[in-house]
């Protein structure tokens, strides 16, 4: 059978290139009140796969505070579904949602697929996009923070410290690096009003000294890909500059206050230094607010620590006194 083209109705109808991103999806509630928005599309670049945001509402009337959940996996893998194994994901998201505040999960670019900034990008289009379409989705605008883990904990930190002011064009011996990006909803405001940052990485040039642990051998055989170099697409000797534009430490001295910031890590960390955050720590002091809390003898997320729990409460309750939960 034959099929008949398409007609001018069905033509102008297609839109070509695709949107750089889809309005909500409609909300599923469960029967405890929780309205969930699950696979959103925030961002699209043509040759990429879609970005995808979840969103999740306490039981109630909103608006509610929000906060930007930015998973780990050396910036070359995870998930925005899935917490790292030592913390159950009804753990985290039940303590957010039990304190008030909306939690937004995100996926973002992995570094093999492009690299930095790329996933910064991804981010800042993330909050952008979450103002924009607060109104749908339950939130107040004007009430985002953000929370990531060891990879995700660095992107949190680089969304709390940079702003537009902060995009060089290479001119005076700067690297040329736009880092607020243009990925889908293209402008607005990307600033948060408070961070909570595990175990990331703040300052890859300092890092490049430490070795990295043995990594088992990829199911294929191949060799795992080193993460830095991976994010950078170069190793940081030969790009030191687009290691400092991709160091949150770069920013943490800059004219505008950052805001609140809750560093967690362990003093034992195989993986990311503790060093990492006592760095980052030091160089927040003289500006704003921010609270190191060593987690001790634990390595890499949390491994070895026996209260998870007061951990991801203690997070919960830094994030939802900044935002105004409950108010």
């Amino acid at each position: 059978m034959t099929q008949s083209p398409p007609t001018a109705f069905d033509i102008a109808d297609m839109t070509w290139p695709p949107p750089p991103y889809q309005p909500p999806v409609p909300p599923v509630t469960a029967a405890d009140g929780v309205r969930r928005f699950d696979g959103i599309t925030y961002a699209t670049t043509p040759g990429y796969r879609p970005r995808l945001l979840d969103v999740q509402l306490p039981a109630g009337e909103g608006p509610f505070p929000a906060v930007v959940w930015i998973h780990g996996g050396g910036w070359l893998d995870g998930d925005r579904r899935y917490p790292p194994p030592t913390v159950p994901a009804a753990l985290l998201h039940g303590t957010v949602l039990a304190a008030g505040l909306a939690l937004v999960s995100i996926d973002y670019r992995h570094s093999l697929e492009a690299p930095f900034p790329a996933q910064l990008h991804d981010v800042k289009a993330a909050i952008r996009y979450v103002r924009a379409f607060a109104g749908d989705l339950g939130i107040d605008p004007d009430r985002i923070g953000v929370w990531g883990e060891s990879a995700g904990g660095h992107l949190a930190a680089l969304a709390g410290l940079v702003g537009p002011a902060d995009d060089t064009d290479g001119t005076d011996g700067a690297v040329g690096v736009a880092l607020e990006g243009t990925q889908g909803v293209g402008s607005g405001e990307t600033g948060v009003l408070a961070v909570v940052d595990w175990y990331g990485v703040s300052d890859l040039v300092a890092l490049a000294a430490h070795p990295m642990p043995p990594m088992p051998p990829m199911p294929s055989g191949a060799e795992f890909p080193d993460p830095y170099e991976a994010l950078l697409g170069a190793s940081v000797a030969e790009r030191p500059d687009l290691a400092r534009a991709a160091s949150p430490v770069t920013y943490a001295g800059g004219p505008t206050p950052p805001p609140p910031f809750l560093l967690v890590h362990g003093t034992r960390d195989g993986l990311v230094p503790y060093s990492q955050s006592e760095i980052l720590a030091a160089a927040l002091e003289g500006g704003g607010e921010v609270t190191l809390h060593p987690v001790d003898g634990a390595d890499h997320i949390f491994l070895g620590s026996p209260d998870i729990a007061s951990i991801v409460e203690e997070s919960v309750a830094f994030l939802a006194r900044h935002l105004g939960a409950g108010a």
